[in-house]
């Protein structure tokens, strides 16, 4: 492409500042011939700034055309103040700008490749990129597929309020997305106006609420809606004991294996037809560890409301030996004072009447796993998914995240789709231990990629996310991050001049870094138009 093609439409004289008149291997410096572009502020706008840094430039060169930014723009008077304008300077006096070379278009080419160990040369003249420009390197910094249509826009770069930016489905998503800012720093708008194009393009999305945030944002056409613990129910025989521990959330491996216990029990009584829980003390021993023996795999379901109750009569030990050798259980006091935190917590948890109705084999309700198993076989249908019925507490969200990330990783030949957690920092460790609730996601990090499972995540800090999930994430959306160790969980991801940005990003604004890109980009997220419960209230 040559230079009067790229700016077909526009007169080139406008933009033209100068020639290159020094060249080093690590910036290139040229002297402005076109004063006038410097002084003229009429002309000025968010898009054309040229006596700043940061803006763009083009530089016609025998290579072709370089595309380069300028990093420091500087007069040779001392004084400033003795001038009234630029346009003022003496003839013995010169105005310069310095340009690092990001990349190159050839003549054979109409897009720009990164510039490697090409360089500018002596007397190229200098102009200021437009924002077709801007955006056609946008498109050249993609590595994704060529006939993949991109996303509609959702945002502006910033400092050029023209230059939409509209992405490829696999740039943002095929390594894994991640959205990090602090509270109020415009993490959730920039959520959902992602979504946003997502779902009006026809793609697929999973979405998990725990706010209830984005209840309203989509329409019962675009998107099938189910509330956990309301109109939609789970059988507790689908749940691992792993993900009870996470629910209950376990101190220790003595009240797992107390927990572990206590189901056992409950799945026996069901198994027989008993309505009631499983006493112990009194019984004898050996008829006890027969009958629990007896439960097979096949024998799942239990009453979850006798929970608390077969947890005390776990309570229980073995007496000494005596001459008739007659085993019967003993009340343990121990055992019992040390069951009873995990007890309140379960008891806690069966305050909220949504949970019990989550978990029940209710058949007038949705059953959420048939429903997902559904949702990931209908190739245009998307699945919100609101839990915030079910309470605040970490554990049941951690459970229904590990529960819902085993069941999809497990299905085959699924439509590709993007599975979108929002403040997945919630869901990161047990109050009481240092479990930590990331097992199925981390499995849908590595492996979900492969069966069309895309990660959408968004966070407060990084410093939640489990590192092996972390490791996985290509693409992050970084907002304001204030404290040190926040912004050094991110600063691989990013260069030296974003690193003493991050601190400074307005409410909107992201610095967008993505493995699928030659370069990061600094954007402003222009919001949606969707109904969003995320006002703050004055005070």
């Amino acid at each position: 492409m040559t230079l009067e093609q790229l700016y077909e439409g526009v007169n080139l004289q406008d933009y033209y500042l100068g020639k290159v008149t020094q060249v080093y291997r690590s910036c290139s410096i040229a002297q402005i011939d076109n004063l006038e572009i410097i002084s003229d502020r009429s002309r000025f706008n968010k898009s054309f700034l040229p006596n700043s840094i940061n803006n763009f430039v083009i530089v016609d060169s025998t290579l072709g055309l370089f595309l380069g930014e300028i990093f420091e723009n500087k007069a040779s008077r001392k004084s400033i103040f003795e001038m009234s304008s630029i346009a003022d300077e003496k003839t013995n006096d010169y105005h310069e700008i310095s340009i690092d070379t990001i990349a190159l278009m050839t003549p054979e080419s109409n897009k720009f490749e990164l510039a490697g160990f090409k360089t500018l040369g002596i007397t190229d003249k200098v102009y200021i990129a437009t924002d077709h420009v801007y955006e056609l390197f946008l498109q050249s910094l993609e590595f994704s597929h060529e006939d993949e249509e991109p996303l509609p826009p959702f945002a502006t770069f910033i400092n050029r309020s023209q230059a939409q930016v509209s992405l490829k489905p696999s740039t943002l998503f095929n390594r894994h997305l991640v959205c990090i800012g602090a509270t109020n720093s415009g993490k959730s708008t920039t959520a959902l106006a992602i979504l946003d194009k997502v779902v009006s393009t026809g793609r697929k999305a999973l979405i998990i609420d725990p706010t209830g945030e984005y209840r309203d944002a989509f329409s019962d056409d675009e998107i099938t809606k189910l509330t956990l613990g309301v109109d939609t129910t789970i059988s507790p025989s689908k749940i691992t004991m792993e993900q009870w521990e996470k629910l209950f959330e376990t101190e220790n491996s003595s009240q797992g294996a107390v927990l572990s216990e206590a189901i056992t029990s409950l799945r026996y009584m069901k198994k027989i037809g008993e309505e009631g829980y499983y006493p112990k003390v009194g019984e004898s021993i050996d008829e006890v560890q027969e009958n629990l023996a007896s439960v097979s795999n096949g024998d799942t379901d239990f009453n979850i409301e006798l929970l608390p109750e077969q947890i005390q009569a776990e309570s229980v030990c073995e007496p000494d030996r005596d001459n008739n050798y007659n085993f019967r259980y003993c009340y343990d006091s121990l055992k019992a004072n040390s069951n009873a935190s995990l007890v309140q917590k379960i008891q806690y948890q069966m305050t909220n009447t949504s949970f019990l109705t989550f978990f029940s084999n209710d058949p007038s309700m949705y059953n959420l796993l048939d429903v997902i198993d559904e949702f990931v076989h209908l190739p245009d249908a998307s699945l919100y998914i609101d839990t915030s019925q079910l309470g605040a507490s970490e554990g049941i969200g951690g459970m229904v995240i590990d529960l819902v990330s085993n069941y999809v990783i497990s299905r085959d030949n699924i439509c590709p789709f993007v599975f979108f957690i929002d403040e997945v920092h919630r869901y990161a460790k047990s109050r009481y231990s240092e479990k930590e609730f990331h097992g199925g996601l981390t499995l849908l990090a590595r492996e979900g990629r492969k069966k069309g499972i895309f990660l959408y995540l968004t966070t407060q800090n990084p410093k939640d996310v489990s590192t092996v999930l972390f490791g996985q994430v290509g693409t992050l959306l970084i907002h304001r991050l204030m404290l040190n160790d926040e912004i050094h969980a991110v600063e691989s991801h990013l260069d030296d001049y974003a690193i003493k940005h991050v601190r400074k990003l307005n409410q909107g604004e992201v610095i967008l870094t993505s493995v699928n890109l030659l370069h990061n980009m600094f954007i402003h997220v222009n919001k949606s138009d969707r109904t969003q419960f995320n006002e703050t209230p004055l005070l």
